[in-house]
């Protein structure tokens, strides 16, 4: 595991503080999973929120009150997708999406970008007995496709293929097979 740690309750207070200023968040990545299982099942480095571009000044005024204020340089940042952090512990993805007029929602450039529908942000699940709004089962699991699988991949898809009666994408190793990555 690397310095950096999200826990249940450092998501939480982060949850609410987004709350507090009227953002329209949803929880994605490692986290979406185990709010849709209700459970925490294994560590997680950083929490994924997707947000309206529109709402940009909100997430930093909420993010800098819980010391969340630094950029984390990344491979890949771009300027709807990139990394915040504390200086210690505390790193938070941000995925910005705009909506569109047809009611899909549009992640990336206008050159490589591309719509999707609402429905991957309309996911309910919980972290440590908060309600929160998390990407659905079905996308949270193609999300976590299309790139090398990690340890925590399979872990993930596994466990939301199981108990959302999603068929395995092809290359993952079913739950009986999986471990618990650390």
């Amino acid at each position: 595991m690397s310095q950096y740690s999200m826990p249940a309750r450092d998501v939480v207070a982060l949850w609410e503080r987004l709350n507090a200023h009227d953002v329209e968040a949803c929880i994605g990545g490692g986290w979406a999973v185990d709010a849709l299982l209700g459970e925490q099942t294994r560590e997680h480095s950083d929490l994924d929120v997707w947000a309206p571009a529109a709402y940009l000044e909100r997430l930093f005024v909420a993010f800098a009150e819980a010391g969340v204020d630094r950029i984390f340089p990344w491979p890949g940042d771009r300027p709807w997708n990139f990394v915040l952090h504390d200086g210690v512990r505390l790193r938070v993805d941000l995925h910005l999406y705009e909506a569109l007029a047809d009611g899909s929602l549009h992640y990336g450039s206008v050159v490589d970008g591309g719509p999707f529908p609402a429905e991957a942000l309309s996911g309910r699940g919980s972290v440590a007995g908060v309600a929160v709004r998390c990407e659905s089962a079905k996308w949270a699991v193609r999300w976590h496709t299309g790139y090398q699988a990690r340890a925590v991949d399979h872990h993930d898809v596994s466990l939301l293929c199981q108990r959302f009666g999603i068929t395995l994408p092809e290359g993952f190793t079913p739950i009986e097979q999986a471990s618990t990555p650390r």
